[in-house]
């Protein structure tokens, strides 16, 4: 019996340490949390303009972010879409860094 509760330690152990490193090495390349304050600074400058102060779209087919409009997309789809740019609105890469973008999506998060 001791010698299932030894082996059932060892797994135990191993698992652990695997999982350890599994989550460090993929935690290391999303190590970047987004401020919504930065992003509320760089939305005021950029986009309010067309998007509203609170969000609230100021031209025809732009989305309302107040309502949550264009919300559920992920923060991904989102930063490629605002770097390319569509329609009226300008492309913002090279304008602001992928940093800024999503600095602004999160800000975005919490308007809705």
């Amino acid at each position: 019996m001791s010698k299932q509760i030894t082996l059932l330690k060892i797994r135990h152990t191993k698992f652990g340490l695997t999982l350890a490193f599994l989550l460090t090495a993929l935690g290391s390349s999303a190590s970047y949390a987004a401020d919504p304050i930065k992003g509320g600074r760089a939305y005021v400058t950029q986009c309010s303009s067309c998007h509203g102060a609170s969000g609230t779209s100021m031209m025809p087919g732009a989305p309302n972010f107040a309502r949550g409009e264009r919300m559920m997309q992920p923060d991904e789809l989102l930063l490629n879409s605002i770097k390319a740019g569509k329609n009226a609105m300008p492309a913002y890469r090279g304008i602001l860094s992928d940093t800024d973008i999503l600095d602004v999506i999160a800000y975005l998060r919490t308007l809705h």
